[in-house]
């Protein structure tokens, strides 16, 4: 269960600090979305850019059987090794946005 916990705050607290940078362009919000039931963790930006409707998801994780599912990345963050530096081994973290074929060729856990 303490596991559980750390993960949970070490992906949360990596969403809140991403979610106070203000973006440059537009009138764009940045909103961090926490399903802690289900442990689904998400920042997405929402809003307009001149004339144009901006919507997308910037970052996916969940957390599924005791391990950290990185699902959605369009940041040029390495999030695998922030969660690595903050003490989560490799073998706990799923790069799930590897088609599963691949992820054997990763230093990080297939599934």
């Amino acid at each position: 269960m303490e596991k559980l916990k750390h993960y949970r705050k070490t992906i949360q607290d990596m969403l809140l600090k991403r979610s106070r940078i203000k973006l440059a362009h537009g009138d764009i919000e940045t909103q961090v979305i926490f399903d802690k039931e289900r442990d689904h963790y998400q920042i997405v930006h929402v809003g307009w850019e001149r004339d144009r409707f901006v919507y997308g998801c910037a970052i996916h994780m969940d957390i599924k059987n005791g391990k950290i599912w990185l699902q959605w990345n369009s940041t040029e963050d390495d999030l695998a090794a922030e969660l690595v530096a903050a003490g989560i081994p490799k073998d706990d973290i799923v790069l799930g946005l590897q088609a599963p074929e691949f992820r054997k060729f990763t230093d990080y856990a297939v599934g």
